[in-house]
């Protein structure tokens, strides 16, 4: 039905067949179209156009709105007030086993022309992490992205008996011709090391020991992902959805320590009921040397505390004696049937009962089977919580497992908490 002003005509009104909208970089277009009833289908007069103008203008969002016809498509061109929003984004995380780490971040979009910036930082008393990166839409006026990588990185753990450094740079393409489909392609070179050993360390890590590799690496991978967005609020919960991530690696390209290090990620949530969905989650990893040669601990999975709850960090795997040694594969699995309570005494809570299970095996070197290496199944079993507690969203969950092996570092409790200003 043709809705007309009171001084208009159907005469004066022209029928729309499409509704195209211009110049959004950040506010999803579709939600432009639909805020102050641009649709197809509809025949509008130029007081209704103008009318929409106006509508638009009044969010506040806008420097300017033009609306005009070509033909049957009315075009929407319009000029976002902020063409570089960005944030900065500061958290503190506990882990029983590691302590306190703080993490800052910062991040721009239009950095520069279609270029995206960040820069974050994460500093503990036994681990520094430093990255930056840039991202430029439509590289070299083509459908190709280009993206710039630096990471750097020092840890000391506890239970590793030994100190490592990496230094890593890549640059990579990616392509998205279906937008549910992405294809990365990155070339790098990484230069790390695994030393200061302690006196009563493994040996099997004094074996493993390098003052240094540095060497180029090749990097392929794949995702798709049909995942409803947060933007839909309330319905995000009643959509099916899932996303699969597959990342390959060749680390030490022309060395004698060439690796295939392949990466692969899982998700998926099925809607049960109102605010109530399902959620599963897998992921798997495999190390090996392709020249005969090799891993090393710094190369190996180490799962546990987010990636494994109910452990702490490199709490499961092979072990000789207090060290804990990393495993060439991983896998684990997750179901967490999870709720939205809405709010509690004005806070917004989600809860979830979820079951974690999985494991890490496999050494090279066993040292004459001296170190069980074999596969061994952990599972584990919880309660995860997540709510706003002013502006700061705050994590937790508390698991226990229920198939372990001796040796393995449980970890009770988790939490995390980030403030953004």
């Amino acid at each position: 039905m043709t809705v007309l002003l009171p001084w208009t005509t159907a005469a004066e009104a022209q029928n729309v067949r499409s509704v195209e909208v211009r110049g959004a970089q950040f506010i999803p277009e579709d939600d432009i179209r639909k805020t102050c009833g641009a649709e197809a289908g509809i025949a509008y007069s130029q007081w209704e156009l103008m009318a929409i103008e106006e509508c638009l203008m009044s969010t506040g969002v806008f420097e300017t709105v033009s609306l005009s016809l070509e033909g049957d498509l009315l075009v929407i061109d319009v000029q976002e007030l902020d063409t570089r929003p960005g944030r900065i984004d500061a958290s503190l995380a506990y882990v029983s086993q590691d302590g306190l780490t703080a993490s800052l971040s910062f991040e721009r979009y239009n950095l520069f022309d279609r270029t995206y910036g960040a820069v974050s930082l994460d500093y503990g008393e036994e681990i520094q992490r430093y990255s930056a990166n840039l991202y430029r839409t439509e590289a070299f006026e083509t459908s190709l992205d280009l993206g710039f990588e630096v990471v750097a990185g020092r840890d000391s753990f506890d239970d590793r008996s030994f100190t490592y450094e990496t230094v890593r740079a890549e640059a990579y393409l990616a392509w998205t011709q279906v937008p549910a489909i992405r294809f990365e392609g990155g070339i790098g070179y990484r230069d790390h090391r695994l030393y200061d050993l302690d006196p009563s360390a493994s040996a099997l890590l004094v074996r493993e020991q390098t003052d240094g590799i540095a060497a180029p690496y090749v990097r392929f991978g794949v995702a798709h992902k049909n995942w409803p967005e947060p933007e839909e609020g309330d319905g995000q919960w009643q959509t099916f959805g899932y996303s699969v991530k597959l990342d390959q690696y060749f680390w030490n390209v022309g060395t004698s320590d060439l690796l295939s290090d392949t990466r692969f990620e899982a998700r998926m949530q099925f809607p049960i009921a109102d605010k109530t969905r399902l959620l599963f989650g897998l992921d798997a990893g495999a190390v090996s040397g392709l020249d005969g040669n090799a891993s090393r601990a710094i190369d190996r999975f180490y799962p546990g505390a987010d990636s494994f709850r109910g452990f702490a960090p490199r709490g499961i795997g092979p072990r000789d004696g207090e060290d804990a040694l990393g495993g060439n594969n991983f896998v684990r699995a997750s179901i967490e049937l999870q709720r939205d309570f809405g709010e509690l005494l004005h806070t917004p809570i989600l809860g979830g009962i979820f079951v974690d299970t999985g494991g890490s095996w496999d050494l090279d070197d066993t040292l004459d089977g001296g170190i069980d290496d074999g596969w061994h199944r952990r599972s584990s079993i919880g309660v995860s919580v997540t709510l706003d507690i002013g502006a700061t969203p705050v994590s937790l969950y508390v698991a226990s497992p229920f198939e372990r092996e001796p040796g393995d570092a449980r970890q009770t409790f988790g939490l995390g908490l980030s403030t953004h200003f």
